[in-house]
């Protein structure tokens, strides 16, 4: 049975990420890979990272493909149900099985059946995907496999055989959960294999520099940030033991050479013994390969920074998301802003770079409150920011908070949450500036630390640009101001 996994991602069509050029390959179908390939089971990958949607069908038509696993988020939603559309529309195609799986699905299984999916995978797929494609291979009924939906002709009573069901009022059957591997240790490492990595590593030099190689330690995060999906993992934190860790970076340095790794776990620093432990490890087997990674400040101290710094560690990103406390309670960050600026200045004493992120437009959010931030990335001085501008994920506590407020975007199938509105909130205009004015602040600040002077060219040109944002931030103010004051002229009470 030919399986066949892709992602559905292209770079060319995604126009930030080509101008920040930092991809990294598709962990999660390569992890799917290999769990297969330990069990016998052939599988081919097709990374459209760097390829083009016009390949990935000509592949399609020429494999023929018994099953298609496409990994699903939120940004490859649209491409996704593009793929599924050419699928069914390819009579060569009919007899193809379509299984999705990823964040995107859990809260959506209904519309992505409707789609044209034949199973949805909820939850940790490597083994659910294993047993999806032994139920097919020999006609298992597809009710004995945990962890899935589809279509049925009753869900009281499942179909004995792999049966899809074209019509759309056909009741969705959801199986049973799957338990989450309890031990990481036990599943193989990315079968990296499977695709070329040569572009990335390519992408990475001609554009930074160096090149890296990501990497997971963990998977799942306990905290409980009002924004966060936790649509696969849930509230769990588990995690590989750093000896297997540390033997699967030897392969990578081995194969790949990389200049640097990049840890794409949560809160790489949850744990300290295991901070420690992976150190020690990496100093028994002299593999001090550079590596950056994402943690929390409530996981931060002198001594783990000390030893990110002895196992490789040159840049920490440290979660932020705000400069106000208040917003920051409103998010269930757990965290102070002193805790953040404490940490990112411990992390620069120490010879580690920094980075932060930080959310706008979360409700409850004044004009106040983004100067609190602005003053705050300026005392903690982090040496990279990132900004977003806040929108609820389905199925989040944010969503279900803001869910009266939700302006109907469109069609499900051609937007996104990224696309989401909510009533009473400023507008994409004012935030626009809102971010220009944030990053024109702190960069004026900085220039003029550097310079010694207030008058430096830098200085002066953020200066400059941040006053046309803070302009078109209080001209939108006043618009929305007018526009209200028109609407009750119009609609007195």
């Amino acid at each position: 049975m030919k399986v066949f996994l892709t992602h559905g991602y292209f770079l060319d069509e995604d126009v930030k990420e080509k101008k920040l050029m930092r991809p990294y390959p598709p962990l999660g179908i390569l992890y799917l890979a290999a769990h297969l390939t330990q069990h016998g089971i052939p599988v081919q990958v097709f990374d459209t990272t760097f390829s083009a949607r016009a390949e990935l069908e000509r592949r399609l038509l020429e494999e023929r493909p018994e099953v298609v696993g496409i990994y699903t988020n939120l940004m490859t939603k649209i491409g996704v149900l593009a793929i599924i559309r050419f699928i069914r529309s390819q009579p060569s195609l009919a007899r193809t099985r379509v299984v999705l799986g990823g964040p995107e699905v859990t809260h959506h299984v209904d519309r992505f059946l409707e789609a044209g999916a034949d199973v949805v995978v909820i939850g940790e797929g490597e083994e659910t995907l294993r047993e999806l494609v032994v139920a097919f291979r020999d006609g298992l009924p597809l009710a004995g496999v945990a962890g899935i939906a589809y279509r049925g002709a009753e869900a009281s009573e499942p179909s004995q055989s792999f049966e899809p069901s074209s019509d759309p009022c056909s009741a969705t059957v959801r199986t049973p959960a799957r338990p989450l591997v309890k031990s990481l240790d036990d599943l193989p490492i990315p079968k990296r294999d499977a695709i070329d990595l040569r572009p990335y590593l390519e992408a990475w030099r001609a554009h930074h520099g160096t090149s890296a190689v990501s990497i997971s330690t963990m998977r799942g995060c306990p905290y409980t940030c009002r924004w966060c999906s936790r649509a696969v993992y849930g509230g769990s934190y588990r995690r590989r033991s750093p000896r297997l860790v540390v033997d699967e970076i030897a392969g990578i340095v081995e194969r790949y050479h990389p200049d640097s790794l990049w840890f794409v776990d949560d809160v790489f620093t949850i744990n300290h013994r295991w901070v420690e432990e992976y150190t020690l490890e990496v100093e028994k087997r002299d593999l001090r390969v550079p590596y950056e990674c994402i943690t929390r400040a409530d996981r931060l101290n002198e001594r783990v920074v000390k030893l990110l710094r002895r196992s490789g560690c040159f840049r920490i990103w440290i979660g932020a998301e705000s400069g106000s406390q208040k917003i920051l309670d409103a998010m269930d960050r757990r965290v102070t802003v002193e805790q953040v600026r404490d940490m990112i200045q411990l992390s620069k004493r120490h010879g580690i770079e920094t980075g932060t992120f930080i959310m706008l437009g979360y409700p409850g959010e004044t004009e106040a409150d983004i100067e609190a931030t602005i003053e705050h990335l300026k005392r903690a001085d982090p040496d990279q920011f990132t900004i977003t501008v806040s929108y609820p994920i389905t199925g989040t506590p944010f969503y279900d908070e803001v869910r009266q407020e939700i302006v109907d975007p469109g069609p499900w199938a051609t937007t996104t949450d990224r696309d989401t509105a909510l009533r009473g909130r400023r507008s994409a205009f004012y935030y626009r500036n809102a971010v220009s004015r944030v990053v024109n602040e702190v960069r004026q600040h900085q220039a003029a630390r550097r310079a010694g002077t207030e008058l430096s060219p830098r200085a002066a040109k953020h200066h400059a640009k941040a006053l046309l944002a803070r302009a078109g931030m209080r001209l939108d103010t006043a618009l929305q101001a007018l526009e209200a004051r028109s609407r009750r002229l119009r609609h007195p009470a």
